[in-house]
């Protein structure tokens, strides 16, 4: 279950809206993809960022499960990129784990990112500092664990509670309201 937290003010700057979400199990972080799908488009990239364990791999399922893609969505790690076919009408999904990758879009050129972007939803794991440089318009989600005084308060297990925070970049994202279908309900 989704457990709503009161939203920030939105990011003022420019180029960006955030939303914040704290999500209590694997369940709702696949729920936030699926209504995160709802909102992608061919050409937009999918930064993810969190620990090992906090929940790329789980939103990325969500997305896939939203977009109506071939194939199970799983981690891409040992194969670093994955395209995911499109069942019907929409945009494939390329679901890239950059984390074996040291440095540059120049290591991740080979992947051939640029030329898949146009008609595809791209999602990159450990993406930070490796391919920003493909789009100036690209949504940025941070997923961390709670710890701590951060625990949920009904005695549930914190280990499963996620802040995940959706950060949209470039005129893609910076109409006003372009995340709020994603803002906790009360927020």
């Amino acid at each position: 279950m989704d457990r709503a937290v009161p939203a920030p003010a939105p990011n003022t700057a420019a180029d960006g809206r955030t939303v914040r979400r704290t999500l209590t199990s694997p369940g709702a972080m696949q729920d936030l993809g699926r209504g995160l799908a709802r909102l992608l488009r061919p050409g937009d990239l999918v930064m993810l960022s969190g620990e090992l364990g906090a929940g790329k791999t789980t939103l990325t399922r969500g997305l896939g499960e939203g977009l109506g893609v071939r194939g199970a969505v799983t981690s891409p790690t040992f194969v670093i990129a994955r395209v995911h076919p499109p069942l019907g009408g929409g945009p494939p999904l390329v679901h890239v784990d950059a984390y074996r990758l040291g440095g540059g879009l120049d290591e991740m050129e080979d992947l051939d990112l640029d030329v898949s972007l146009p008609e595809s939803v791209i999602v990159v794991e450990w993406g930070e500092g490796k391919v920003e440089e493909l789009s100036a318009d690209r949504l940025e989600i941070t997923i961390e664990r709670s710890t701590g005084d951060q625990a949920p308060a009904d005695g549930r297990e914190h280990d499963e509670t996620r802040t995940v925070t959706l950060r949209g970049l470039g005129a893609r994202w910076s109409a006003p309201g372009a995340l709020a279908s994603l803002a906790p309900a009360d927020g």
